[in-house]
């Protein structure tokens, strides 16, 4: 097999601390890792425990998928940890999910896992194992770039990358990190499961919120906050009321069944007011964002971010939900110290505070990440003249 680190030291001399889930694609990255002989530590983060989500096909980082992890290390040969991080993960990640919810927005767990959990708790880690490398099974791609340093890249099977929920990877942690199966495809994966001799060679692949076993995001709210479901109302773009719900935690931008109201027309979740515990419904192009106002911005293209703006802006390609294909924007400097805007040149349906917008530098094909934030609030095009003031007022908080 070929190297599939593009390190320049001797597989047998270098350790490699691989995170294993339980899933088919990292126990696949420990398998071709061990084979290229590398000294391979398998690692594997209790994250959860909510009883009916250890044995529930679609989860990970708990019950069985940790003795699905410690299987693999065992029949490939390696020795595997398992480090519990429950009070850890609920603190950075699961906590908050929830206020993110009652505060209107719209969260990506998977990021702040990355950011918070993965990509630093776990890489320390391996730091003190004495490892050069820590390896993960996402769908992704990292290079060497000319000037040196590591470029983050989308995989090459199109549907299976990954790359919006690691935006926030720094380029200190690129050094370390390496992602074999991004240029591989799944099929492929599975296939190469089968030739090591895994038991979960057709086990489900997880879902993205891994630790809401019910698939109901309200239940786990309610029940790490109890009384966050308060009941308000569902108003029109006008403040018509039309109708009222149990609680804002119920519903995400762009939203259309389960309103609850009827309507000649279909309606959708425009915003979310937290303040009014308010739901502003409208209708598909009353959704149509043409300007994003970001905060939290990581960037890793090949300058600094200030100098990439040094004409006030520049063009890039984003994403805003991790199903939708990069499309064209500016990013330029937003109304706010330090802040930073996107202006979406199609402009784009239900985007929502929480989620990230992920720049790349190509609209297809595996295009290079350049960075990415999390989205403050959102400028409706239909909206526009009676919302510039409000937008600038929050771009600048």
């Amino acid at each position: 097999m070929p190297n599939s680190l593009g390190l320049d030291s001797s597989p047998e001399n270098t350790r490699v601390v691989v995170a294993m889930s339980g899933g088919v694609d990292s126990s696949v990255t420990a398998a071709i890792l061990k084979a290229e002989g590398y000294d391979v530590v398998g690692v594997t983060l209790q994250l959860y425990d909510h009883g009916a989500a250890t044995h529930r096909k679609g989860t990970c980082c708990a019950g069985q998928d940790i003795y699905d992890a410690r299987g693999v290390a065992e029949r490939i040969g390696i020795p595997h940890y398992v480090l519990d991080y429950e009070r850890r993960f609920k603190e950075a990640v699961i906590d908050r999910f929830a206020q993110s919810y009652i505060d209107g927005e719209t969260p990506v767990p998977c990021v702040e896992c990355n950011m918070s959990i993965k990509f630093h708790d776990l890489l320390n880690t391996a730091r003190d194992l004495g490892a050069r490398v820590l390896a993960t099974g996402h769908y992704v791609a990292s290079r060497a770039l000319p000037g040196g340093g590591r470029g983050l890249y989308r995989a090459r099977e199109e549907e299976r990358d990954q790359s919006y929920f690691l935006f926030g990877t720094t380029r200190e942690q690129l050094d370390i990190l390496r992602f074999p199966l991004g240029e591989r495809g799944k099929a492929e994966t599975r296939e190469l499961a089968r030739q090591f001799g895994l038991a979960i060679a057709d086990k489900h692949d997880s879902q993205d919120i891994c630790f809401v076993p019910t698939g109901h995001y309200a239940d786990i709210i309610e029940r790490l906050k109890p009384g966050a479901a308060e009941p308000g109302e569902i108003v029109d773009l006008d403040g018509k009321v039309l109708g009222t719900h149990a609680g804002i935690i119920h519903f995400t931008v762009g939203q259309r069944k389960g309103l609850g109201i009827a309507a000649a027309a279909p309606l959708y979740v425009v915003r979310l007011d937290a303040d009014t515990r308010r739901v502003v419904v409208g209708s598909r192009e009353a959704l149509r964002t043409g300007r994003i106002v970001l905060r939290d911005v990581n960037w890793i293209g090949d300058t600094g971010i200030d100098e990439a703006l040094a004409d006030d802006r520049c063009e890039v390609f984003v994403k805003v939900r991790s199903s939708r294909a990069p499309q064209a924007a500016w990013l330029r400097h937003g109304h706010g110290p330090h802040g930073y805007e996107v202006e979406l040149v199609d402009g784009e349906h239900g985007v929502s505070p929480g989620q990230a917008c992920v720049f790349y530098d190509a609209g297809e094909g595996q295009a290079r990440v350049l960075g990415g934030g999390f989205i403050k609030s959102a400028l409706k095009v239909a909206d526009a003249p009676r919302a510039e003031a409000a937008f600038k007022s929050v771009a600048a908080e």
